[in-house]
């Protein structure tokens, strides 16, 4: 049986609403998930990411997305934040296309939510083998492979 989500999507930075429709998100992030989920999207500018960055991870700059997982049983409850200027940024620097960096994302968002990291190296290949696997599946190139 396919998880079930319950999703709250959210736009502070409206600049990519369009290439980011309710039913597609929903599609690749129940792709990555192993169990029934509660997940926030918030799609926030390079000020809010920056700040939440600095407060959370004492790390005071924008980054692509930053996951926040309050509970993994019985259901999955996060929050995930990403900065579409970074998304922009990366997708135009590494050749891809916008809405297939925006997918990987939050399959990655996703996969911390429930408990996947990559602190250590083998954590990290791991991690990256399984959003390879569902990246293919949901017809998206190897979000790893360098144009």
């Amino acid at each position: 049986m396919k998880p079930t989500l319950s999703l709250s999507l959210q736009f502070a930075d409206k600049r990519h609403r369009d290439q980011l429709p309710r039913h597609k998100v929903a599609r690749w992030l129940k792709a990555a998930l192993e169990s029934d989920a509660e997940l926030t999207v918030r799609i926030v500018d390079a000020e809010e990411g920056q700040a939440l960055n600095r407060d959370y991870r004492q790390k005071d700059y924008a980054t692509n997305v930053l996951t926040f997982d309050y509970t993994q049983e019985p259901v999955v409850m996060a929050d995930l934040i990403l900065c579409a200027p970074v998304v922009e940024r990366e997708a135009q620097e590494q050749n891809k296309d916008l809405v297939a960096h925006y997918a990987h994302m939050l399959v990655h968002g996703a996969l911390h939510a429930q408990g996947w990291d990559h602190l250590e190296d083998d954590e990290a290949q791991a991690m990256e083998q399984r959003e390879r696997e569902i990246m293919a599946a949901l017809g998206f190139d190897d979000p790893y492979a360098t144009n």
